[in-house]
Order: structure tokens, then sequence, then C-alpha cells
């Protein structure tokens, strides 16, 4: 067996929690999200009373070319930069350092809370604060309260004040007010809660030696929780001891990008995440799409000799900089996230995935920074990249090394004209005819609610600026955020409605839910039409329309005429071929 990487050292809560706020121990700052429920913390603190194990702590040891990096959190800590950082069991020392200290976390949206778990000293119950705990004198309704008690040694006093409180309680309400056996239970068991504090945590320390490839490599193996661990947590958490100023850039763009807000980076497509920028800034500056590289840049490696040296390290970290810079422009981002709308994409719900997103972005920042394309050009060649991308899964799978051979065909391409020229030419090779007139349909054989197909077919009905079925509304106006008001302003309505295929004989939801057996239809047409048959609900709307009017709709909303007095299969099979035309005819209206 090789030498290990680790010492395993049992710690002591309380030392670690005290580590962690002296900073000797670098835990992410409490302003990054925290994506624990409350009832999660709760669980944690009763396994612990009860004396169950709650997993174990992974440090790495700070290596000694980390003596120029900043610390993690604020500069009001007694180490300068830590001695170890978290690398394993971050959410668990957040949720006990949040709810035995009473500081704020924020949640997934950035929002400021707190965690705060009331403690019944009777029964030793743990619960998630309410106001009902607040208002029950039996209870202790934060369990800070009881940790800061005890750091003032005021815990005699503070258990006399809530036995005081209690007793009132009780002769309010008819009560008999609490014995000598009740009193020495209160007292045992708010000890109990404070000897939280000396539970121990099995803790493996990775020692300095191991590289960051070591670390990451045991962070990705490992499983905490039943919750398997990332490479972007352990890059975030990198980051932040790199640069504090730059990982609290990243949060404040993701936090802006959730909020609705003037001036931000709030849209309608993608809740920024970290791992987000950071890809992005990596892609932009150093044109690499795996996640893996950020670590070994931020460390200083020259990805071509394998060397790590500190001029590296300074360089690469001012590229990374400058790269973050046009990432997190919002004249850059807007513009972007109206080219993405401006292709069909007109809000989060209808993008099948954030590499979408993320790498179309890359792609305008390289042709607007790099090649120096023209506006115009640019933002008609990423109009249809973004739509090509997205609706033939080629940022899904195997995304990183899609990407990185991109990137190797780009290290060819010299001006802004050959950049174009290449776009073009990945997406001629990608929007044959034979995808329009194979692919396309074979892809809409489907049942799957997120399909790509099927939300490229929604992109291509905005693009074109289509109105609903039986409607003279846009769909692309009503799937706008914000345009339901109280209601749904549009439902995904059957065209031979559920009910009805299973009266006929089709009772497996997959037969049922064809995605070319869906469209969108305006509230109140979707009450009109309920689960009538075909040949009812169109009869009815054929004579409404006119003749030309039905034909234009059935034309507009890939509906073969007299689709109502079809067979389900052969109107399935009709309308996939519609829908794909209905796509190609997007697309070419993109390359006008």
């Amino acid at each position: 067996m090789g030498k290990e990487l680790f010492d395993n050292i049992p710690s002591k809560v309380g030392d670690l929690l005290s580590d962690v706020r002296n900073g000797k121990v670098g835990l992410p700052d409490l302003q990054r999200p925290f994506v624990w429920k409350d009832s999660k913390a709760r669980d944690l603190l009763d396994s612990m009373l009860k004396g169950y194990p709650i997993g174990y702590i992974m440090l790495w040891q700070s290596p000694e070319d980390y003596a120029t990096v900043n610390h993690i959190g604020t500069n009001d800590k007694a180490y300068i930069q830590p001695d170890y950082l978290v690398i394993d069991g971050q959410q668990r020392l957040t949720a006990l350092l949040a709810a035995i200290s009473g500081i704020k976390v924020k949640d997934n949206n950035y929002a400021e809370r707190q965690i705060r778990i009331a403690f019944n000293p009777l029964t030793r119950e743990f619960a998630v604060w309410t106001e009902a705990y607040e208002r029950n004198p039996e209870w202790i309704s934060g369990i800070s309260a009881v940790f800061i008690a005890d750091a003032n040694h005021d815990v005699p006093k503070f258990r006399r004040q809530f036995i005081k409180d209690c007793n009132s309680g009780r002769q309010k309400n008819g009560k008999a007010i609490l014995t000598d056996d009740e009193e020495e239970i209160i007292e045992t068991n708010i000890n109990e809660l404070l000897n939280l504090s000396i539970y121990t945590l099995p803790t493996l320390r990775i020692n300095a030696k191991a590289t960051e490839e070591d670390v990451a490599e045991v962070f990705v193996r490992v499983n905490s929780g039943g919750q398997k661990l990332t490479e972007k947590n352990f890059i975030e958490t990198l980051l932040a001891v790199y640069d504090n100023d730059v990982h609290d850039k990243i949060d404040k763009f993701c936090a802006d990008s959730r909020i609705p807000k003037d001036g931000t980076a709030y849209n309608f497509i993608l809740k920024v995440d970290p791992s987000h920028l950071i890809r992005m800034a990596v892609a932009v500056g150093f044109r690499r799409a795996r996640l893996r590289y950020a670590y070994m840049l931020m460390r200083g490696k020259d990805l071509e000799t394998g060397i790590v040296t500190k001029e590296e390290m300074d360089a690469n970290l001012t590229k990374f900089k400058n790269a973050l810079d046009e990432v997190t422009n919002l004249n850059n981002w807007h513009t972007f996230m109206g080219l993405f709308a401006e292709a069909g994409y007109v809000n989060g719900n209808i993008v099948a995935s954030s590499n979408a997103v993320v790498f179309c972005y890359v792609l305008y920042l390289l042709g607007k920074y790099d090649y120096k394309v023209q506006p115009i050009t640019l933002q008609k060649i990423i109009k249809k990249w973004i739509f090509m991308s997205t609706i033939t899964y080629f940022y899904t799978g195997s995304t990183e090394s899609e990407v990185e051979k991109q990137f190797a065909d780009l290290r060819n391409v010299k001006t802004a004209d050959e950049f174009v020229l290449y776009l073009e030419g990945v997406i001629y090779t990608k929007f044959t005819d034979d995808y329009f007139n194979l692919t396309l349909p074979a892809d809409l054989m489907s049942a799957a609610a997120t399909s790509p197909a099927w939300f490229g077919y929604i992109a291509a009905l905005n693009v074109l600026g289509t109105p609903m079925l039986f409607s003279t509304t846009t769909l692309a106006a009503k799937l706008l955020p914000g345009a339901s008001g109280d209601k749904k302003a549009v439902d995904k309505h059957h065209i031979f409605p559920k009910n009805y295929l299973t009266g006929i004989g089709y009772t497996s939801d997959r037969d049922r839910n064809q995605i070319a057996n869906f469209t969108y239809l305006d509230y109140n047409t979707n009450i009109d039409i309920s689960d009538y048959p075909p040949a009812d609900y169109v009869e009815r709307y054929r004579q409404k329309l006119g003749e030309d009017g039905y034909k234009k709709t059935c034309a507009e909303n890939a509906l073969p005429v007299d689709f109502e007095k079809m067979s389900y299969p052969d109107f399935l099979e009709q309308r996939r071929q519609l829908m794909a035309e209905i796509v190609k005819q997007a697309y070419q209206k993109l390359c006008e």
C-alpha cells in the first residue's frame, strides 16, 4: 500500500468552530449559499445529542507556497491565512456555526437568513424555530442563546431565568409549577446541550505535500452524507483562498442574477452559480473547458510544461481576473442574453442545458475581444449558433470534450472572418437536409417533457412570431416571465386530449404524452377545448376562423390540415415532419 496522504486526528466540535472563527481553519465565507434546509441542521444536532455519528471532516493542510494568499472570510481574524482548508464538511460546520453562534447565512437565492434551532430541555427535543416556539416558555427558542450565555459565564443565570419563565407560563395556564426533579432534568439537559462542543468528529487531515490533483481526486471520490462531492465545490474553496475579492465579485454577480433589479446581472434565462462564472473565465482566458484546469491554473501550473511557479500563478490569476471582468461586464452579459431571447429562448424554462448558455457566451466574448468581429456580424452568427447548439444537444453529454475540441480548432483561426466562417461551417454540418428530414423528426418521437427538440420547436415559434393555436396572440409574448399575472397565461395542451386517447385504447403515458401531441394554448382556449375529441372542438374553431384562417393556423402550428380526422399514429408522424419544417423556417429567418 502506498503512503497515506492523510492523518486521522479526532477533533472536538468546539475546537473546530473556534478555529473557523479565528481563521486557523478556512471555511468558505458564510456569504456563500448554504444549501441545507433548517430541518437538516436540526437533525444534525439531534444526532449529536444522542451520540450518533455524523460523518467526518476533511481538511487540507495549506502548502507552504500558500503564504502569499488571502484567508477566507473577513479580515478580522487572528490568522492572516488559514493553516487548513475545509475540503469536506463545509455544510455541517456552517450549520453548526450558524445555529450555535447565531451567525446569518445566505440561501440558494443569496437572501440572508438565520438558522434558528429551538430546544426543549425537559424533553431533549430540537425543532426548527417558529413563532410558536418563541412564545412557548418551555422551549429555548434559539440554542445560540445558551452558548452565548456559556461564553459570558452566565449559564446559571440563564437557567434560573428559564425556570422562572417556565413556571410563570404554567401558572398562567393553570398547571403545576416545575418539580425539583424537573428542574434537575432541565439543568442536566442544558449542560448536555453545551457538551455538544466536546462532541468528537473524525477529522482527516490531508498533508501539505499532497498536490492539488491529489486533493481533488480524494475529494471527488468521497461520498458525504450520500451526496457525491464535485470538483466545483473544491475549486470555489481554492478560489476564495487565492483572491477573496474575486470570490466576492463572483458571489455578487450570482446573487444579482436572481433578484430583479435594473443595472444588475438579473436575467430571465439563467440563475448563475459560481461554477458557471469560473467555467466562463477559464474558457475565455485560457481556452480550456475542463473545470479541473481551474485549480491547476490557480496553483500556477503551466498547462503546457506542467511546471508550477509563483510567477505563473501571478500571471494566471491576472489573466483569470481580466477574463472575469469581460464575463461579468453587464453590457456584454445583457447583450448576450438579448441574443438568446432573439434566438427564441425567451426564458430559462425552455433551455434544456445551462452549458449551452455558458459556452455560447464564451464564443460571444471570444468573437468580440479576441477576433474583434463587427457587432452586427457577431450578433447574427451567435444567434444562429445558439439556435443550432441548443436544439442539437451540442452542449449535452460529453460537453467538456466537445468544447476542448472546439478550442483546439480555434487555435488555427486568426481573423474575424475566419471565426465567423468556422462557426458557419459547424452549423452547416449540423443543420443538414438529413437533420431536418430524419434526425429531428426522430428526436421529436419522445415523451420527454424537457426534450431539447421540443424546446427548439418552441424557440422556432418564437423566432417566427407565431400566434398560439386558435389565437391572435404570439406565444413569445405569453412565455415572457411575469406575463401570466395571477393565472397561467398559457397552458401546454394535448391536441388529442389525454382522456379521449384513453377512451380509444391508448393507456400509456408514453403514447399519450408524445411531444408531437402538444401545443400551447391561451388560458381561455384551453378551458374551452377541455377533453373534447379533436373532431368536436376543431369544427367549432374552423367555423369561427373560416377555411383560410383554419388552414393558416394549422400551417403556423405544424398541424396537418384535417388532422382532426386522422388516426392518432398518422397524426403524430405527419406532425413531427411539420414541426421539423417549422424549425427549419426559423433557422432560415435567423440567416436573413
